[in-house]
């Protein structure tokens, strides 16, 4: 009889905020995962007491401690080192599990028959809506070009490298990239890869993982049935280094993966354009939070107004 697989989920946290420990308690109480994996690269004191408290109480809960922030790739390595689950669930700090995703995840494994793959979950924002980035198309300079300056957006031109609006499947699709927001594949297929590319410190090195394994041999999976609440930008880090760190990401994919003279030199002319969107992208978003107060405060006026006039 063929024993049940161990599922080991694996987190990366630094500074997290106070969603992580919604997070860590989803993990914790899904009946389904054998063990779970907490990289805390830094976060507050009082935060590194309670897990501290959790990982003493809860056996299938270890915890490590870089003490440094290593970057997410380097810290999912550690992470992955230390599990010792047959399949391995990497799961951002920021994430719920909702309680039959572990089961669905188990299940999805072993329809699998054999070959190298990777499945990912279908990640929601917490209206429920399906979020970007959980199935995507094949990244490439111009077909980031086109997402950054919207292109992609009518009807001709390449198509779109996000899937979130397309029709969602009833099974599991092949498709080019999954999220590493919620990531599973059997341990000996990431060690085979090597791991995570740590030369990404944030951002990108999901999409390098999917890449590499297609080029392998392997196939990469969206499960539409394993919902995974994600809240997203809850970390204390600086937006702008966030956007710099993901635009220095596709930059580093585009310059390992299209390694030809004239691909090189489309890398460059589109390097410029990615970094000023992800600034621009920083800046309207503080515009806008800016704006926020003073839209709602003469929304509030506007209503009051009409309030007298109605009582009039």
């Amino acid at each position: 009889m063929v024993s049940e697989p161990r599922l080991s989920v694996v987190t990366v946290s630094w500074r997290t905020g106070r969603r992580l420990m919604d997070s860590v308690k989803s993990v914790l109480k899904a009946p389904n995962v054998d063990e779970f994996v907490l990289v805390n690269h830094d976060n507050p004191p009082e935060t590194i007491a309670e897990l501290r408290d959790l990982a003493a109480e809860n056996a299938k809960f270890t915890l490590v401690e870089t003490g440094e922030n290593l970057g997410f790739g380097k810290g999912c390595n550690i992470g992955a080192e230390a599990a010792t689950g047959d399949l391995l669930l990497f799961l951002n700090p920021d994430a719920v599990l909702v309680p039959s995703t572990a089961a669905q995840l188990k299940d999805s494994a072993r329809r699998m028959n054999g070959g190298d793959w990777i499945i990912g979950g279908r990640i929601l924002n917490s209206d429920g809506t399906e979020q970007r980035g959980a199935r995507r198309g094949e990244l490439t300079p111009v077909a980031a070009a086109s997402s950054f300056i919207g292109l992609d957006r009518i009807s001709v031109g390449p198509h779109s490298i996000h899937w979130e609006k397309d029709p969602l499947p009833e099974d599991m699709i092949i498709v080019p990239a999954v999220s590493g927001a919620a990531m599973m594949m059997r341990r000996d297929v990431f060690e085979k890869l090597g791991g995570f590319d740590e030369r990404y410190f944030l951002h990108v090195e999901d999409i390098d993982l999917c890449r590499t394994l297609r080029e392998k041999g392997g196939e990469v999976w969206f499960e539409p049935r394993a919902n995974i609440l994600h809240y997203g930008g809850t970390s204390e880090s600086s937006p702008w280094k966030v956007e710099t760190h993901k635009a220095s990401g596709f930059v580093k994919y585009f310059w390992k993966f299209y390694p030809g003279p004239l691909q090189r030199l489309v890398t460059i002319l589109v390097s410029g354009p990615i970094f000023l969107a992800m600034w621009a992208r920083v800046l309207l978003n503080d515009v806008r939070n800016r704006l926020r107060p003073l839209l709602g405060r003469k929304k509030r006026s506007a209503d009051e107004e009409r309030q007298e006039h109605t009582a009039e």
